[in-house]
C-alpha cells in the first residue's frame, strides 16, 4: 500500500488517510486523529518543525538505538476500529509492536518502511474504482464524493 493522501470527512471534519493498493484501484480509507494527520502531512510535504514532534522523536530514538522500522501493517478491522502493527529490526531479530494505524503510518513516512494491509481488511473496507484512474484530481474528486455519503459507522464489520 502507499499513502495516497490525507483528506477530511465532510460531515464530521475528521481526517482520513487514504491508502492505495499498489497495482490496483483499491483504496482503503482510515479515519485518524488531527495530530496524526498533521504528522503524516508534514512529512509528506517535506515540512519540518524547530523541535522534534512525537513521531520524529520516536524515529530519532529508534535510530540512536540502532533499531529500524522494516514494515507497518494494517492488521484488522474490529468493531469499527482499525488495528496495526509496526515491525522493528532489533539486533538481527524482528519485533512486532501493536499500534494505531495513524501512528504506524506516521512512522512509515519517516522511515521509508513499506506499508501493508491484511487481505481481509482490504476485502471488507476497501473502495474500488471501476475504471482505471489516471489523474490524481479525478481520484480526489471521486473520494470527496464518496466522503459526502459515508461516515465511520458505514465501515462496521458485519456478523458474517
Amino acid at each position: 500500500m502507499v499513502i495516497y493522501g490525507v483528506s477530511f470527512d465532510m460531515v464530521g471534519k475528521q481526517p482520513i488517510v487514504l491508502l492505495k493498493a499498489v497495482d490496483t484501484n483499491k483504496f482503503l480509507p482510515i479515519w485518524i486523529g488531527h495530530p496524526e494527520a498533521a504528522a503524516i502531512l508534514m512529512k509528506l510535504q517535506g515540512a519540518s518543525t524547530p523541535r522534534p514532534m512525537t513521531h520524529d522523536l520516536l524515529f530519532d530514538m529508534l535510530g540512536e538505538l540502532e533499531v529500524s522500522c522494516t514494515r507497518v501493517s494494517v492488521t484488522e478491522l474490529r468493531e469499527n476500529t482499525f488495528y496495526a502493527s509496526i515491525t522493528l529490526s532489533v539486533n538481527g531479530r524482528e519485533v512486532e509492536i501493536d499500534s494505531r494505524p495513524s501512528d504506524a503510518l506516521a512512522l512509515a513516512v519517516r522511515s521509508g518502511a513499506p506499508i501493508f494491509a491484511a487481505e481481509d481488511v482490504i476485502a471488507e473496507s476497501a473502495i474500488e474504482f471501476e475504471h482505471e484512474v489516471e489523474e490524481t484530481e479525478e481520484v480526489v474528486d471521486k473520494f470527496k464524493e464518496f466522503l459526502d455519503r459515508v461516515s465511520p459507522e458505514d465501515f462496521a464489520g458485519g456478523d458474517d
